[in-house]
């Protein structure tokens, strides 16, 4: 009996997402037994079964499928990071985490594009794109780092909340770069700063609403009709804060974090679940973070470029090591050490040095680029992959340990 090509195109794709769970359970699994954050194994996973290895997974990097996994996978993965955080630990760090979020990345960026200029021979305004694409951490590792590994909640929840915030102002300057790098024209940083306040209030706003609504529906004591639908309603409304936000050219990444937070701290709204509920919604988040996580990394391991990285290896390896080593301690000090209010010790300040992973919103970017066919974006791209590969594989794995020898493990 024939079939049509949609029929036969559905089952292929049952047949990619079960390839995909069935490798992402058995390598969580086996993450458990190392006793190693389970996106290190996600990765492997994906680069074992990706074009480069097996060929089982082939998802193109701008097909519907995979925008779809990794835009709403990222967002519910922040979602639940933003509900994990508790603005009770938060309010002393606020102007760390301001910092980190807008002049770090720019540190960042600058430190980068130096080395990139100088290591991979790049002009100056395409060494500064790089640093730009690569300056913004990935919640969507740290989130289940932290997770996985009860760091103290001062240290965890500044870091996650970084990474959290910063993907907009990463964003906003790649484009703002950009626009600069294939037109000739000038860098306004005034006009980059203005765009950059309105995405985030906009974010700031829009999450807050949303979550503020959730939160009356599924927990008030007379409006909560929607409390046995609460796994639902935060699928729908991180749905919808993602693409509301994101309509208005604004940062849709912020949204669903904040909305994670409103949700995440609604007893500071006077707003409480029963005890049933409330577990309920949690091992439901719990368990969709987990899926999207499996199928975000190894997807990303999957579309690793390797005849890119063997072509400029040790340029990139240069520039992620700078970026790394230099790069990263040269935001945490700059922007960390000030802030007296926050009281950092040194030991956490070496700790936030470490811990920046590189993911899934600079991939993302990197590949706009090689698919806009802007100069020098196999570079870029090269680099991108580098990041990603080194920071989560070395910074992810040693989280762990780096926080035991510092003494920053939770009680």
């Amino acid at each position: 009996m024939e079939h049509s090509p949609a029929i036969l195109h559905a089952k292929e794709l049952l047949f990619l997402l079960g390839i995909i769970l069935g490798v992402g359970t058995l390598t969580g699994f086996i993450a458990r037994l190392l006793k190693v954050p389970d996106v290190v194994m996600f990765l492997l996973a994906g680069m074992a079964l990706g074009g480069a290895g097996l060929g089982v997974v082939n998802v193109k990097v701008d097909s519907t499928l995979n925008q779809l996994l990794l835009i709403f996978g990222s967002c519910y993965i922040l979602f639940d990071g933003g509900a994990s955080v508790r603005l009770n630990v938060l309010k002393s760090v606020w102007p760390t985490l301001l910092t980190l979020a807008t002049v770090g990345v720019l540190i960042s960026a600058v430190i980068t594009a130096v080395a990139a200029q100088y290591l991979l021979h790049l002009p100056f305004i395409f060494a500064l794109l790089l640093g730009a694409v690569i300056a913004s951490t990935d919640p969507a590792t740290l989130v289940p780092v932290f997770r996985q590994v009860k760091v103290r909640a001062k240290v965890a929840q500044t870091v996650m909340s970084e990474s959290a915030f910063n993907d907009a102002m990463g964003a906003i300057l790649t484009f703002a770069v950009l626009a600069v790098a294939v037109s000739g024209g000038d860098f306004s940083i005034s006009k980059n700063l203005i765009s950059l306040l309105q995405q985030s209030l906009l974010g700031l706003i829009g999450g807050a609403i949303l979550g503020y609504l959730a939160a009356l529906l599924i927990a008030h004591d007379k409006y909560s009709f929607l409390a046995e639908y609460a796994p639902v309603v935060t699928i729908m409304s991180v749905a919808a804060a993602y693409l509301s936000v994101d309509s208005l050219n604004a940062s849709g990444f912020m949204a669903v974090f904040v909305f994670g937070m409103v949700l995440g701290n609604k007893d500071l709204l006077g707003f409480k679940m029963s005890d049933s509920e409330e577990i309920k919604l949690e091992d439901f988040i719990l368990t969709t973070s987990l899926i999207m996580r499996i199928f975000i990394f190894v997807l990303l391991g999957s579309q690793v470029n390797f005849a890119l990285l063997q072509q400029y290896f040790w340029g990139a390896l240069g520039v992620v090591l700078a970026f790394m080593l230099i790069g990263r301690p040269a935001v945490v000090f700059a922007c960390a050490l000030p802030d007296r209010r926050a009281q950092w010790s040194f030991k956490e300040l070496l700790f936030m040095c470490w811990t920046r992973e590189t993911g899934v919103i600079p991939g993302a970017l990197a590949g706009m680029l090689v698919g806009m066919k802007v100069p020098y974006s196999d570079v870029i791209a090269s680099v991108t992959f580098m990041a990603i590969l080194l920071t989560i594989l070395l910074q992810a794995t040693t989280t762990e340990w780096l926080a035991r020898r510092l003494d920053l493990l939770e009680n």
